[in-house]
């Protein structure tokens, strides 16, 4: 009888799955988004088809010009899918998925650009782009990022992106404390 061993590669680097020992997180709000992204592209399509078929302008090519003029209204309006587990934070896009080592933090930063996103780098060359309104609106995403991170910082891999993550930490405690006040008549 032979004995099969298998042994699993720690964290997500390579581009392979991450193990999920322990407990994921993952954002809920984007089945939501996805479905606005493809309920925009649909419509978007119906209005074009129907002005064009009330004109009597409607052709094939016409059709499929508005055709993929909504399937790239979708793809520019599908958001990232993030999830975290235990040492890891992963994104999901719509051509490719990014994984950090959360526990192996090099830098934290906030990117320049009219939307604001934060940048995490892992020692082992990863980077992963996320909306800060992901970790508002998931407290567990959030918490498992900020459980890694301090831990990185222990180990002193973490040399640059505490301020921002002080940042987005502040922000968040505000967020909440807005939401207690609100359901408690406070505000």
């Amino acid at each position: 009888m032979r004995r099969h061993i298998t042994r699993s590669v720690p964290g997500p680097h390579l581009g392979l799955r991450p193990p999920f020992s322990g407990m994921t997180a993952d954002d809920h709000g984007w089945a939501a988004d996805l479905r606005f992204a493809v309920h925009c592209s649909v419509t978007l399509l119906g209005l074009l088809s129907a002005v064009d078929a009330v004109a009597g302008h409607l052709t094939w090519p016409r059709a499929l010009l508005w055709t993929g003029l909504s399937a790239l209204l979708c793809a520019v309006l599908v958001p990232p899918r993030v999830r975290a587990g235990a040492g890891w934070l992963s994104c999901r896009g719509l051509l490719r998925r990014r994984a950090v080592r959360t526990d192996r933090l090099v830098s934290v930063r906030w990117s320049d650009g009219v939307a604001q996103r934060m940048v995490l780098r892992d020692t082992e060359g990863g980077r992963v782009e996320v909306d800060p309104e992901v970790f508002l609106a998931n407290p567990a995403l959030w918490h498992r990022l900020d459980e890694d991170a301090r831990g990185s910082v222990e180990r002193g891999t973490l040399r640059c992106g505490v301020t921002a993550l002080r940042q987005l930490s502040d922000r968040i405690d505000r967020g909440h404390a807005r939401a207690v006040f609100t359901i408690s008549g406070l505000e």
